[in-house]
């Protein structure tokens, strides 16, 4: 994660390599210099009982190997065989190259690259379920 610039509101946590961190009272910006920081935004987290919705769960596994809470090897292959189905039911353009990216990210152990990819597809997942597509 070499050069990831992290801009914090006030009272913003963080989970970095394993340890919440919190923000003072000011807006802040951070530079992460350190490569493959293991960094998750607390705001952006999904919980597990939210992780019901094909893309919520992907992410979720995703996050899980981000922050270190999951086997790698394991988790990896798992969020690849997730990203290959999400790509058999997600078929336009913009969701395959979002799924292509996070592919790419995922097998170069780039983790947040991958679940900011794989984020942009929750808008998408809430219309497609709103829509009542299957």
């Amino acid at each position: 994660m070499s050069g990831l610039v992290l801009k914090l509101s006030p009272r913003e946590r963080l989970l970095i390599n394993g340890a919440v961190v919190e923000n003072g009272d000011r807006r802040t910006r951070l530079s992460i210099l350190t490569a493959n920081a293991n960094i998750l935004r607390l705001r952006d987290a999904i919980h597990p009982e939210e992780a019901g919705t094909p893309v919520r769960r992907v992410c979720y596994t995703a996050q899980l190997l981000l922050s270190g809470d999951a086997n790698p090897e394991i988790a990896r292959r798992q969020l690849l065989h997730q990203i290959e189905a999400l790509s058999q039911a997600l078929t336009d353009p913009d969701s395959r190259a979002q799924l292509a990216r996070a592919t790419e990210t995922l097998l170069d152990e780039q983790y947040y690259q991958c679940l900011k990819a794989l984020r942009t597809l929750l808008p998408r997942e809430e219309r497609l379920l709103a829509n009542g597509a299957p």
